[in-house]
């Protein structure tokens, strides 16, 4: 397979060099930038020192790691050497992930160094020249094209007192920081049914961030199966989908426990307990988050109005129990099942190898269409344009009974509330993309009780409904006032259509809305008149939605500039800033957020914000996920989040430091004081 995905991506190469490709794509070009350097000019005799190739990949391109992944190859050398020298084995540093089209590939995308051990001999005489001459090869690649390179390397050592200068030792330490240290203690794997289990000695109090195994040994895992990592006490646990022909026998890897950093480990087999307590714990603690994130979720402008309208039909059900809590639970029963549903879309996308996280769903302009022309249809109910019972007696939807128009209702409400990430969601979503699969699916169906909790409360408290206010006329104006956060609603739908893909998206959307409108509008005369046209308007929205994707832009407008002083997010820029000793404000926001634009506004693009953090020296980094962003998403996995917004302050010298998910101008100026 990964000769195949190699040889794939060199013909596409070659087949670009013969159309005339320039530039990036031109032959004899090097797209790595390879030097052979000493740590010492003067190696001593009978000792050992270190030499190393550096590597400088160009911007979008690619080196791989010794054990590439699903596709690429590593490095290889062909030595000639002077009497008395050797060299050992390549020592690569721990190595970045990156998946392409469902192939994981181990690799490095920014300057990196591989090292070597050089030993002379003892009786080499002091003063004897010592030529190194090497060929490497490698592969470099982007994520569309491959191309194998070469290069003649050669040093001109003299044997010699083994003083290295400082500059060069620095240097030479600085990549022996990123080398994976050996772990002091054994691990223990085991396999069954499929799956592969694997307990690592870690202390407790150890830091362990971005947790990714590598394996250098063949077969052991599935690389491009998701890796859940759990801890344990002084161990940390890791399950993966086991690899094909696998013989058994010690499993050899590096463990990523960071930035740049990890431990060698060996594996062998034996027993791997299950840290049930662990689990238990925190799926417990998760659940929580997600109950309570859920029911904040009723307060949004798109949820709200709906909240509100089922509950002026429990003040119109007047003392009737049982309609009452027969039509709460089938509404809870729709929020609930769509939860589960999208979560299980979500857990199955990212077992497939893809790397999705929480609100993927609105990622798709498709679906943002689809979710516009929905507010514009219930928009134009409240007003009073034409009638569905769904969303105001909840009668029938699509001809569908009480009970059913509730349960629809939910669904919607679900599937609309749930994609922004709020208070307390951010840590249970997180949770429930490591958590095995039953406690997984136990959070996403808490999130959907929370957000049914309000309705199922009124339904089971008489004296609550005792105290909504009585039926009469005011009931239809208060239906009108609840069509504006709709209309609203709709209005930002628009508006993220043309940020994912530009103003022609924005025409269509607006243009299907008012198609939409106007169906809609024929239908309430014809309801005026007694007469029916339900099928009539289902089929010509379902039209509109058609020709609405038909017409979306197939890809987004080219990115705008930069806001002054904010940079983009860009995980290698974020560690050199940190190697500089830079302050680091660092948040993830999506247009479809509306928390993450509340905090923006209240909080970050403030003017008393901007001026502490310039006064700081304090860098602004921001990652965009209104569309898929695959590097964003392995970030916010490797710190336990799924979805928006995530805040991290980065001190210098420190680590990340998690912020509240709501924002106050006074805790980010606390932050440079």
């Amino acid at each position: 397979m990964r000769i195949f995905h190699v040889l794939l991506m060199t013909f596409a190469f070659l087949f670009a060099c013969a159309a005339g490709a320039q530039g990036a794509f031109a032959p004899g070009v090097p797209h790595i930038r390879a030097a052979l350097v000493a740590e010492t000019a003067a190696p001593a005799p009978g000792r050992t020192a270190m030499i190393a190739f550096s590597m400088k990949p160009d911007d979008g391109w690619h080196g791989y790691w010794e054990n590439p992944g699903d596709a690429g190859v590593g490095m290889s050398v062909k030595w000639t050497l002077p009497k008395g020298v050797s060299i050992g084995a390549l020592r690569y540093p721990v190595p970045e992930t990156l998946l392409i089209s469902g192939l994981m590939n181990h690799v490095y995308e920014g300057p990196y160094a591989v090292l070597a051990p050089l030993t002379v001999a003892a009786d080499v005489p002091v003063g004897t020249a010592l030529p190194i001459r090497g060929k490497a090869e490698w592969l470099v690649c982007t994520d569309k094209v491959c191309v194998p390179e070469s290069a003649e390397l050669a040093l001109n050592l003299t044997a010699g007192d083994g003083a290295a200068t400082a500059e060069d030792a620095s240097r030479f330490d600085a990549w022996r920081a990123r080398l994976p240290r050996p772990l002091g203690s054994e691990a223990r794997y085991a396999i069954s049914g499929g799956r592969f289990r694997l307990s690592v000695p870690f202390p407790a109090e150890a830091a362990a961030s971005d947790i990714h195994l590598f394996p250098l040994t063949e077969g052991a895992v599935r690389y491009a199966a998701e890796q859940k990592v759990r801890r344990d006490g002084d161990r940390l646990l890791l399950e993966s989908e086991a690899g094909e022909g696998f013989r058994g026998g010690t499993v050899r890897a590096v463990l990523r426990t960071g930035d740049h950093s990890g431990f060698l480990l060996t594996a062998r087999p034996g027993e791997v307990a299950e840290a049930r307590s662990g689990v238990l714990r925190t799926t417990l603690i998760a659940l929580g988050g997600a109950l309570l994130g859920g029911l904040l979720l009723n307060i949004m402008p798109c949820v709200f109005p709906i909240l509100a309208l089922k509950a002026l039909k429990l003040a119109r059900a007047g003392g009737d129990e049982r309609t009452a809590r027969r039509e709460a639970l089938a509404y809870a029963a729709g929020v609930v099942l769509t939860c589960l549903l999208l979560g299980g879309v979500l857990l199955a996308l990212r077992a497939a190898g893809s790397a999705a996280g929480w609100a993927f769903q609105l990622q798709d302009p498709r679906v943002i269409l689809l979710l516009l022309l929905l507010a514009t249809a219930i928009a134009l109910n409240l007003a009073g344009l034409f009638q569905l019972g769904a969303f105001g007696g909840g009668e029938r939807l699509a001809g569908k009974s009480g009970a059913s128009g509730a349960f629809w209702t939910g669904a919607l409400v679900a599937f609309v509330a749930t994609p922004c990430t709020g208070p307390f969601m951010g840590a249970a979503m997180g949770a429930a993309l490591v958590l095995p699969l039953p406690a997984a699916l136990a959070l996403f169906a808490g999130l959907g009780i929370g957000l049914a909790a309000p309705f199922l409360l009124l339904a089971w408290s008489p004296a609550l409904r005792r105290r909504l206010p009585r039926p009469g006329g005011w009931m239809e104006t208060f239906q009108k006032i609840l069509s504006v956060p709709m209309f609203l609603t709709a209005l930002g739908l628009a508006w993220l259509l043309g940020q994912q893909r530009g103003v022609g998206a924005i025409t269509a959307g607006v243009g299907a809305a008012l198609g939409l409108g106007l169906l809609l509008w024929w239908l309430g005369a014809r309801q005026q008149r007694g007469r029916r046209g339900g099928m009539i308007a289902a089929a010509g929205a379902a039209l509109l939605l058609g020709a609405g994707v038909m017409l979306l832009p197939a890809h987004a407008p080219a990115a705008a500039k930069a806001e002054s002083g904010v940079i983009p997010f860009d995980e290698a820029r974020l560690a050199a800033l940190r190697a500089q000793g830079k302050p680091v404000f660092l948040y993830f926001t999506a247009d479809w957020c509306l928390t993450c634009k509340a905090n923006e506004a209240a909080a970050i693009d403030r003017v008393e914000t901007r001026d502490a953090f310039a006064k700081g020296g304090v860098t602004v980094m921001v990652g965009d996920w209104t569309s898929a962003d695959p590097a964003i998403t392995r970030f916010l996995e490797a710190k336990g989040r799924s979805g928006v917004p995530l805040y991290l302050w980065y001190a210098p010298g420190k680590e990340a430091q998690v912020l509240p998910q709501i924002l106050t101008p006074a805790t980010l100026t606390a932050l440079v004081r």
